[in-house]
């Protein structure tokens, strides 16, 4: 179970922390951005929201390389605090 506090979210918590569904990638979003205004670091943007999926499951999905992306844009911010 997530912690529902995100700036008490540890970074192990976090890096574990891989969204499926909008909801859960704009929750991971909020944490992030929260964990690092507390420790006082700046992030690049997170990565931006599909806006051409077809809703029809493909292989592939937009959404998928979305989510990808936001596992990249997490990481970097983990080592961005870490160091």
């Amino acid at each position: 179970m997530l912690e529902s506090h995100p700036i008490m979210m540890n970074d192990l918590v976090l890096q574990s922390w891989n969204p499926t569904d909008p909801g859960e990638a704009k929750a991971l979003i909020s944490a992030i951005i929260a964990r690092a205004r507390a420790a006082g670091v700046e992030l690049s943007d997170p990565p931006a929201e599909p806006d051409n999926c077809c809703g029809n499951g493909c292989i592939g999905c937009v959404w998928d390389g979305f989510y990808s992306e936001l596992g990249y844009w997490r990481d970097e911010a983990l080592l961005r605090w870490a160091a």
